[in-house]
């Protein structure tokens, strides 16, 4: 089982909190805060920690199938179980078709536009692999197929997609670019070298001032979302949201991937004290 562990990013749970926040973020606002939640909106939100696992494996394997060639070529990647030859295409393939099948029945318990949404973000996952080959922006395609959560989450308390949860999306998407983008100064040498783009290398040497603008445009974005569900007074509780977010990249040395990598897996930290403000 253990390359199926690898393959699927078990090992590497900081995916799945990534993919899950966003979702969170929306069931708990959209419900009125946590103390307002009642067994089924409970029930979603568990429902949603399953699809996360699920689809982020899912994601994985689509990814590994496409990028296997490019993975072995890449220092960080070359020991990926399809790059390695440790799982076949095929083994691969009936491993992806198993987790959407378990994606599909968590999807339909969902209402009608909850499963509109999630059919709708399908063929974004499974293109998303290309277009590392095509843009510079493939960090902002992540941000459009990865927070579907945030618009799924709402539609599945309201049964309705809501401004406040397409701000929320916004919101999701300049963080996804924020941490994606640190995320690329890991592999920039080797990306340059086999012609992958990311925005780490359009970036360069202005990356900083670029990650510190998504991040706090994604904050605002929270913020204006929580004030218009529960009052300016809600905006309060993301000041420590906020201090995190600074700690973070005050910390992050762009030309160290150690330091890329650990302001990466933080970014869970920040995206639970998001959640901690919507709930209260």
């Amino acid at each position: 089982m253990q390359p199926y562990i690898y393959l699927a990013r078990l090992d590497r749970p900081i995916g799945i909190w990534l993919l899950l926040l966003p979702a969170w973020w929306s069931i708990v606002l959209a419900s009125g805060g946590v103390m307002a939640m009642n067994a089924r909106d409970w029930k979603v939100f568990a429902l949603f920690a399953l699809g996360a696992v699920v689809m982020r494996a899912a994601g994985c394997v689509v990814n590994d199938i496409w990028d296997r060639k490019l993975d072995q070529r890449v220092e960080r990647t070359a020991l990926r179980p399809l790059a390695a030859g440790d799982v076949k295409i095929w083994q691969a393939l009936v491993f992806l078709v198993v987790l959407l099948f378990i994606g599909l029945w968590v999807l339909v318990q969902m209402n009608i536009v909850t499963i509109l949404l999630g059919i709708l973000s399908v063929p974004l996952i499974a293109i998303y692999p290309l277009m590392k080959r095509i843009t510079w922006w493939p960090q902002a395609f992540l941000g459009l197929v990865f927070n579907f959560g945030a618009l799924m989450g709402w539609s599945a308390i309201t049964a309705t997609v809501q401004i406040p949860a397409l701000i929320l999306y916004a919101a999701a998407i300049l963080w996804t670019l924020g941490y994606d983008t640190v995320y690329a100064h890991q592999d920039k040498e080797d990306d340059a070298l086999v012609g992958i783009k990311s925005t780490a290398l359009k970036f360069a040497e202005h990356s900083t001032r670029w990650v510190h603008g998504f991040y706090t445009g994604s904050w605002v974005l929270i913020a204006v979302a929580l004030i218009m569900v529960q009052g300016v007074w809600a905006s309060l509780f993301l000041l420590p949201a906020a201090g995190y977010a600074a700690w973070q990249l005050r910390h992050w040395q762009s030309d160290d991937a150690a330091s890329a990598l650990a302001v990466f897996q933080s970014s869970r930290n920040y995206g639970l004290l998001i959640l901690l403000a919507c709930a209260l």
